[in-house]
């Protein structure tokens, strides 16, 4: 499975355990490969600290039930939606 599989995948399970829905409902509309500044994927939470290393990973866009969501992932399959 690519890199861009992997994060495709986790941005859809993300996704589905936060709209408790299945992944099959989810489409991708978009995935794009970034950099991220440090650590949080660029969704820093207040009070948490970051390792300060460039992380390469992904945004990827996503639809169900006519909204789109953005969910951002590292390489290794980790995703976290900003809020």
């Amino acid at each position: 499975m690519s890199p861009s599989e992997t994060a495709s995948q986790a941005a859809q399970a993300e996704l589905a355990r936060r709209l408790n829905v299945s992944a099959e409902q989810i489409q991708v509309v978009s995935i794009e490969s970034v950099e991220w500044p440090d650590a949080s994927l660029g969704c820093p939470q207040p009070g948490q600290m970051y390792i300060q290393v460039i992380t390469p990973g992904y945004k990827v866009t996503l639809s169900a039930a006519g909204q789109r969501y953005e969910v951002h992932t590292d390489l290794k399959g980790r995703a976290v939606m900003c809020r």
